[in-house]
């Protein structure tokens, strides 16, 4: 989301992430990087699960909250083809519904953007940001891979959605792992525990939050691929090894009880 300016180089982001073995790059039309984007995953497209959403736009004012939902199939037509432009592919892997839409049905938007699956514009169709009544209804039109929703230590909101998932057979996607930078800030019981428990693995309290996820999605038995907001290859690099850190059990129920979320083991 943050990918670009004169200080990021996306280019050697991307060479970094795929020689650590790092397959899924997400982007989105409203982030306003796409062009980037795609030059920089040009020499690796056979190696990248590559993801986009549309649906959300910006309002004239420039400010955080002025946004809007559009997911009218004319929306959706328009938009693809934005993107594909943008990101200077023929395909995109997976394509998310950025937001849910309090105006068109979700049958009408998951219908127009299974055309662009026969089309052969995309390949398999996500949501963000929906209900778990959305993700059902909508799967009944056309099956959905993945939703991406935000889950942290901080953002617990997610696992609510995680049985229904379970039965239908899609991916979660983690947005914000990281709690947009709340679980950084000293003082909460939260971020104190992860301090505390990050000495002790020797890491940082962002690899431990991030490394939460994941452990999260094993022992939901359910597969989970968080997505942390990484800009500089130092911070790849340190993303990545959290990928691989096991976490016991009585320290995950530490995690647990502090974030004031529950005991994910079946």
């Amino acid at each position: 989301m943050r990918l670009g300016g004169p200080d990021r180089d996306a280019a050697a982001l991307v060479e970094a992430a795929v020689e650590a073995g790092v397959t899924l790059l997400d982007t989105a039309e409203m982030y306003g990087n796409e062009e980037l984007v795609g030059r920089a995953v040009a020499p690796w497209r056979d190696r990248i699960t590559l993801c986009s959403k549309f649906g959300v736009y910006w309002g004239p004012s420039g400010r955080h909250d002025d946004w809007s939902v559009r997911a009218d199939p004319a929306t959706v037509r328009a938009a693809i083809d934005g993107s594909l432009r943008r990101l200077q592919v023929d395909t995109i892997d997976l394509y998310y519904l950025h937001h849910r839409s309090e105006e068109t049905p979700i049958e009408e938007t998951v219908g127009a953007m299974a055309s662009l699956v026969g089309a052969g514009k995309i390949r398999a169709i996500g949501l963000s940001n929906v209900t778990v009544d959305d993700v059902r209804r909508a799967h009944a039109v056309h099956p959905i891979q993945a939703v991406q929703e935000e889950w942290s230590l901080a953002e617990r909101g997610a696992e609510a959605m995680l049985p229904a998932l379970d039965r239908l057979g899609i991916t979660l996607a983690a947005h914000s792992p990281l709690g947009h930078g709340a679980l950084l800030d000293a003082g909460s019981p939260v971020t104190q525990e992860l301090a505390s428990l990050a000495a002790t693995y020797d890491v940082t309290p962002a690899q431990l939050a991030l490394a939460w996820v994941h452990e999260s999605g094993r022992r939901a038995g359910q597969p989970v691929v968080p997505l942390p907001g990484t800009t500089r290859v130092s911070h790849l690099a340190a993303n990545v090894a959290a990928a691989h850190l096991t976490l016991s059990d009585d320290d995950l129920a530490a995690l647990d009880d502090v974030s004031g979320g529950t005991n994910l083991v079946r």
